[in-house]
C-alpha cells in the first residue's frame, strides 16, 4: 500500500493525522505490535503486517 506523502487522515474528534507517517512509524515498530493489531493491518492490505503475524 502507498500513501502519498502529503495525505492527512481527519479523525471524528477532529484529529488529523499523517498517514504516510503513522503508517512509517507502525511498520518500524511492527515488533512490538499485539497481534490482534498486527492482523487489523494486515486486514487492511499490509503486507508486511501479514509477513510479521506469521512469523
Amino acid at each position: 500500500m502507498k500513501v502519498p506523502e502529503a495525505h492527512v487522515e481527519r479523525l471524528e474528534d477532529g484529529t488529523e493525522v499523517k498517514l504516510e507517517v503513522f503508517l512509517s512509524n507502525t511498520k518500524t515498530r511492527r515488533a512490538n505490535l499485539i497481534a490482534n493489531k498486527l492482523a487489523v493491518l494486515a486486514g487492511l492490505g499490509l503486507e508486511w503486517a501479514a509477513m510479521e503475524g506469521a512469523a
